[in-house]
């Protein structure tokens, strides 16, 4: 395979090493009971730390991820506050926070930091408890019911308040202009719409189920059993899974979870040089695109952006992309990215997604631990643990949910806060 221009980038950069919490509601989990942002954290980043072989005083800088840490955390600056729960106190660290576009911006940051010369070592996490609220002024570890009515008016906040407020921050639109756009765009039908979104909720939901991690434990055929229906479409279209837009139900809206995912980065030629046991992952590049929450289209655009962007910057073609994944906090991503990035021909994704072909075991696999939907969404860190998954299956070490053939080149469209957007492209070394 031809050597990769890495566009502007001192040198190349790998990901050596992943970490990833269970993706469930902390409390309600015997393995995690009890665990604050601290230590979940710290939980995904020494795991980070140990897959890559070495110890935590070889970081030389972290970076902290968090989508809404002063409201799901009750802390300020929360990077200054983890450092001792995985041994690197006293050296640099920084916050960020891109809502659901967290994780990706995570992985954009350490490997600018490594490529650039500045640091051969960083581990960059990201940690929500998105299931709870912390007791205020009480240890991190007390946590209590987190009720929607508190979610909502956080919601707001993320977009233009001097023009989203009036629209409902544009919010609800958001769900379904982009699928809108793509049924009229192919002359389908609201049957055939549901029929595809349906499809993908079960390709997916088979991957969370045999994901240990994952927060969901029965497949729609076992809930169709314990509901009297007679089988997982029949499920899928029942009272007990109502549409809540115009073309999606509940099966296609985020799990909200607690979690936390780590990686480590480092140069690709010191990577080669330590002989890991396991593949080398490098980072070819990342397209990046934000557009203002009540900008029509916004998912869109941005998505066709960072797409143009990382295949220009890396010189990678669609046909090289053997494993996709969509943050999809809701469902229409998983139906219109594919052909937006090349990854199926126009105008057949919805045929795709109701032959099951995105599965895990399918020819063109897509979110192979479940998604957002399924695996569960614990909000900045999401994007981390869709790369913790990513990695795992390029070395072949993805377990049931091991995709038919060990990609190669993959490709991630993260997506949050209703309009950060980045596109990256990983490639197993050879």
């Amino acid at each position: 395979m031809n050597k990769v221009k890495l566009g502007k980038q001192a040198r190349s950069v790998a990901i050596v090493g992943v970490g990833c919490t269970p993706f469930k509601n902390f409390e309600d989990h015997p393995n995690t009971k009890g665990m604050d942002e601290g230590s979940a954290f710290g939980y995904a980043a020494l795991e980070a730390i140990k897959d890559a072989g070495l110890e935590p005083r070889d970081i030389q800088y972290f970076y902290h991820g968090a989508a809404n840490p002063f409201m799901i955390g009750d802390s300020l600056t929360p990077n200054m506050q983890v450092a001792d729960w995985f041994g690197v106190r006293g050296i640099g660290s920084v916050h960020h926070s891109e809502a659901c576009c967290t994780g990706y911006v995570a992985l954009q940051e350490a490997v600018q930091a490594v490529a650039s010369g500045t640091y051969d070592i960083v581990l960059s996490g990201a940690v929500d408890l998105a299931a709870s609220l912390p007791v205020v002024d009480a240890p991190g570890c007390y946590r209590r019911d987190f009720p929607l009515s508190e979610m909502l008016p956080s919601i707001p906040k993320v977009y233009d308040r001097a023009y989203g407020r009036v629209f409902d921050s544009a919010f609800g639109i958001s769900f379904d202009n982009w699928v809108n756009e793509y049924r009229w765009k192919f002359g389908l039908t609201a049957e055939q719409i549901d029929d595809a979104l349906n499809g993908i909720s079960k390709s997916l939901r088979r991957a969370a189920v045999l994901t240990p991690e994952g927060f969901s434990e029965k497949t729609f055929e076992e809930l169709a059993k314990e509901n009297g229906n007679a089988d997982a479409d029949e499920y899928l279209k029942s009272f007990s899974n109502p549409k809540v837009t115009q073309y999606l139900r509940v099966t296609g809206f985020e799990i909200k979870c607690d979690g936390a995912a780590a990686l480590v980065v480092m140069p690709t030629e010191m990577a080669k040089a330590r002989g890991l046991d396991h593949k080398i992952i490098e980072v070819l590049g990342t397209g990046a695109a934000a557009y203002e929450g009540a900008t029509a289209d916004n998912e869109f655009n941005g998505t066709k952006d960072g797409t143009k962007q990382v295949y220009e910057y890396t010189g990678v073609k669609p046909d090289e992309i053997d494993l996709l994944y969509v943050n999809d906090f809701f469902l229409a991503g998983d139906l219109a990215v594919p052909e937006e990035m090349g990854f199926v021909p126009r105008g057949e994704s919805w045929k795709y997604a109701i032959e099951g072909r995105y599965g895990f075991d399918g020819d063109k696999p897509i979110n192979p631990h479940g998604g957002r939907c399924n695996f569960g969404h614990a909000h900045g860190a999401s994007g981390i643990a869709d790369i913790w998954s990513a990695v795992k299956q390029m070395r072949g070490e993805a377990g049931a949910t091991q995709v038919k053939k060990v990609p190669e080149t993959t490709f991630l469209r993260g997506f949050g806060g209703g309009q950060n957007i980045r596109c990256q492209i990983l490639r197993t070394v050879d």
